[in-house]
């Protein structure tokens, strides 16, 4: 009995001890596996909400200059999550854009590495406030963003009118 009950807890070391093998990067997003998360957040977004409803930047957009690709990746190199950080009016002002999880890597930090990540450099950079929308049938991702501290705030920009929408902010 005793063996069975220090199995089980090597075993959840060993989950735990793979949150620690994710590494993120600024990458380019024209990349096969970075587009395949963009298409699979997409299918994920356009099966909650009209296409309509959703605010979706594409690759072509996430190319733009000053816009930062982060890509978060495994132990063994395969992208598992990404997100955007997308400079707005004000130099100290940007948007959090695209952060998504691929389903599989749900669940191991990643979207919170990735928040870190991009908090920090934009930080560094001089940008003092962090705005971001979700919609409102994603109650994981709002409370993720509670959880790190975002506030929400009224809608703002393109998302003003929206009834689908919910938008946050957090002072960095």
């Amino acid at each position: 009995m005793r063996a069975e009950k220090s199995r089980k807890r090597v075993q959840v070391v060993s989950l735990y001890s793979g949150l620690m093998t994710i590494s993120i990067s600024i990458e380019p997003p024209r990349q096969a596996d970075v587009e395949a998360l963009l298409a699979a957040g997409t299918v994920f977004a356009y099966s909650l909400y009209p296409v309509e409803n959703t605010f979706l930047l594409s690759t072509d957009e996430l190319e733009r200059p000053g816009v930062d690709v982060y890509v978060a990746r495994d132990r063994d190199g395969v992208a598992c999550g990404m997100a955007a950080l997308v400079p707005l009016g004000p130099d100290t002002c940007a948007e959090l854009k695209r952060l998504f999880v691929h389903t599989e890597a749900r669940g191991r930090g990643v979207a919170g590495r990735l928040l870190d990540r991009i908090e920090a450099d934009a930080a560094g950079r001089g940008i003092r406030s962090l705005a971001l929308e979700t919609g409102t049938l994603q109650h994981a991702a709002m409370a993720l963003y509670r959880g790190r501290g975002y506030e929400q705030i009224e809608l703002f920009g393109p998302y003003v009118g929206e009834e689908l929408s919910v938008c946050f902010a957090k002072s960095l």
